[in-house]
């Protein structure tokens, strides 16, 4: 009954909409109106009381789950919060954090507890701080004379289907030949035993053994892993130890862009397709996480473009 009034809400407000986004709308509104019932403990109680658990995609977890329950611990109401493996050290804030799904799946994403699901015509919300990743982990062991430049890259299977957003041994030789004697590159795509999978496949690009024969300069975030100089409790830990002390990057839409967007500075992102295009996600939303400079490019010409004009 309630997705059907939402529906109607929907259409009355917004008109007709194409098919495949309309239902991103009546799921904002759902979010919004699931939050109601909190207003006494939010705004007036202001005990502890909010258990957040999340089982989704890593993207969606970063740009909505992540900053609410932010804004619950800033707000004193935060009790505590389940996710993923390898996630302890996104939520440090938390008072009792568990590690407690080995597998992110879509059917979690839609958890309307959380401000958003997914997409949205509305990304003022108000529950919702992006947390200080950079500051927090921000340290002297990952320094180095030149500034850093992560390339933050991906080759996963999307929409069911072949990559379709990636940087290609061809795109990786172009940036390298722009931008190496500038930054000090460190090249990460992380490998499946690095993360917590999802319902994506990632598949073998061999840029791995390309960058070693043809640029070994490049840093590799995997072999900082290895060495692991500021022992980094896993993966993610490392990624976010580096990221901080880096304020240049180069990704690929997704979880890969949305976590180098917590990192000010700028985040030039790949994205070819997707319902981010539609709804503007990296110019209303991306730009929140730290007040980084995003600049979208829909293709590789556009991408060799942003790389000549601001790194």
């Amino acid at each position: 009954m309630l997705n059907k009034i939402l529906s109607l809400v929907v259409l009355l407000r917004y008109g007709k909409l194409p098919w495949e986004h309309r239902y991103f709308y009546r799921d904002t509104l759902r979010c919004q109106v699931q939050q109601w019932k909190y207003i006494w403990k939010d705004y007036v109680s202001r005990k502890k009381y909010k258990k957040l658990a999340f089982s989704g995609e890593f993207a969606p977890e970063l740009q909505f789950v992540l900053p609410f329950a932010y804004w619950h611990y800033k707000n004193g109401t935060l009790e505590s919060t389940v996710s993923s493996k390898y996630t302890k050290e996104l939520y440090f804030f938390s008072p009792d954090h568990r590690e407690q799904f080995d597998t992110r799946s879509n059917e979690g994403n839609y958890n309307f507890e959380m401000p958003r699901i997914l997409y949205s015509q509305d990304y003022d919300m108000s529950k919702w701080i992006p947390v200080p990743l950079k500051e927090t982990y921000r340290n002297d062991v990952y320094v180095y004379e030149k500034p850093i430049l992560i390339i933050a890259n991906r080759y996963n299977m999307e929409w069911d289907g072949p990559p379709v957003s990636f940087y290609s041994v061809e795109m990786l030789a172009f940036i390298l030949e722009k931008l190496k004697s500038k930054y000090t590159v460190i090249y990460n795509r992380p490998r499946p035993q690095h993360i917590t999978m999802d319902n994506s496949d990632i598949y073998d690009m061999d840029e791995f053994s390309w960058l070693a024969a043809e640029h070994p300069d490049v840093i590799l975030m995997e072999n900082l892993f290895r060495e692991n100089k500021a022992g980094a409790n896993n993966f993610n830990h490392l990624q976010l130890m580096v990221y901080a002390n880096a304020s240049h990057f180069i990704s690929i839409h997704g979880g890969t862009a949305t976590l180098a967007s917590y990192f000010g500075g700028t985040n030039l992102i790949l994205s070819k397709k997707g319902p981010e295009h539609y709804f503007k996600c990296f110019h209303k939303l991306y730009p929140q996480f730290s007040g980084a400079k995003i600049l979208h490019a829909k293709t590789d010409d556009e991408v060799k473009q942003y790389v000549e004009a601001h790194f």
